[in-house]
């Protein structure tokens, strides 16, 4: 497996100590790894755990495991071990950010919490992804996406008028990933810029997930003595054609205008509930119960083509398969392919461009232990060091 190119990437020369699993902490070190830094994935001697809870299975990895972990090196670590303790503590003179999402105290009961580690290295980004933080009274609980998703008060709103119902795709975790990614970046250039010290960073998944979710459902309660009903009306409709679906929505005049035309119904932009933005939003529910029936005689090529051309905002629903299939998905290449002469492996591009410093080739996600001597010898470990650690048992 060839080493991760440093000649590229906005993170080139940075070194990421990254002791995450499963889906919070590898989005976090993944998009840094995207961004050109060395991801050094310290996993147990088992691995993290993703590599056998979710399949396909295939060389070493799983089809889970492989979109959350390209970009990274993996070094097999016993860390209740003395001796892997000091790995950990040889290597983090070397790197730049240290990534974990244990639960608060995991750490520090190994003896290699933010105490002592910012001792051997000041500058030091400390990094520590958890359920609900370091302290208050949920602290010391589990915490899984679903328990964070129950307690955002969004289930009840996903599930409208039936029962309480969840995002069935793991967006506390993915929130909490990005906030820490961001968080990172900033303080890296407070560094850089500030000769700010190291730092440590605590991201919750429960505020990382607020933060991204709830905007609008704060809005009513904005105003401190001013609190207000949610607005009734339901924009997020999704309306049925002869053979799927659309979604979309009609907000500025000029696209209400080409809606009213494409179906054929002049009459209703003379109609005082429609005909002007701020009355068609009072009126929005009224107005999707109309389009409803009136799409549902269409098919959803035909109808999305149409109201393409008159600039209104809509689209077909598509499914998996048919998202792979997409003409803007193709040709902004969303979805590559990592060519390995071992294993090659489909992953999700890097959303972001860049014109001066592109992110280098993707690199497969590695096996378990796959750079383990090379790692050592990044922390200056001795070909007898290392050889002494494996027959110990501390590495594979």
């Amino acid at each position: 497996m060839a080493h991760l190119d440093e000649t590229q990437g906005s993170c080139s020369g940075l070194h990421i100590l990254d002791f995450t699993t499963v889906v919070s902490g590898p989005t976090c070190t993944q998009g840094l790894g995207d961004l050109g830094a060395d991801v050094i994935k310290v996993e147990p001697l088992s691995g993290d755990m993703s590599r056998t809870t979710s399949g396909p299975f295939y060389s070493g990895l799983s089809g889970f495991f492989t979109q959350f972990n390209r970009n990274k090196r993996s070094l097999a670590l016993d860390l209740k071990s003395p001796s892997g303790r000091e790995v950990v503590k040889r290597l983090v003179t070397q790197c730049d950010v240290l990534v974990e999402n244990f639960r608060p105290d995991v750490m520090d009961r190994l003896g290699i919490g933010w105490d002592v580690l910012r001792g051997l290295h000041p500058g030091l980004i400390y990094v520590s992804i958890s359920g609900f933080g370091p302290d208050g009274p949920y602290s010391p609980l589990p915490a899984y996406d679903h328990v964070v998703q129950g307690l955002s008060g969004m289930m009840p709103v996903q599930g409208a008028e039936g029962s309480p119902q969840m995002f069935r795709s793991v967006l506390a975790d993915k929130a909490a990933g990005l906030t820490a990614l961001s968080a990172i970046l900033a303080a890296l250039l407070a560094r850089e810029r500030k000769g700010a010290e190291g730092q440590r960073i605590d991201v919750p998944m429960l505020d990382a997930y607020a933060a991204f979710i709830l905007g609008e459902r704060m809005g009513p309660v904005s105003f401190v003595g001013q609190e207000a009903s949610p607005t009734s009306f339901d924009p997020f409709r999704v309306y049925p054609t002869r053979d799927g679906h659309v979604v979309g929505m009609v907000v500025q005049d000029d696209q209400y205008r080409g809606v009213c035309q494409v179906l054929g119904r002049e009459d209703l932009l003379t109609d005082s509930r429609f005909s002007e933005f701020t009355q068609r939003f009072r009126h929005y529910d009224e107005l999707a119960e109309l389009l409803m029936e009136l799409f549902r005689p269409w098919s959803t090529e035909e109808l999305v083509k149409s109201l393409r051309l008159v600039g209104a905002p809509f689209a077909p629903v598509n499914d998996f398969e048919s998202f792979l299939k997409d003409e803007q998905v193709t040709h902004n290449h969303v979805v590559q392919k990592i060519e390995d002469p071992e294993v090659s492996v489909r992953v999700l591009r890097s959303p972001a461009r860049f014109s001066g410093t592109p992110s280098p080739p993707f690199v497969r996600p590695p096996r378990l232990g796959e750079q383990t001597d090379d790692i050592l010898r990044f922390g200056g470990y001795s070909p007898d060091e290392i050889l002494s650690l494996r027959t110990e048992g501390v590495v594979a």
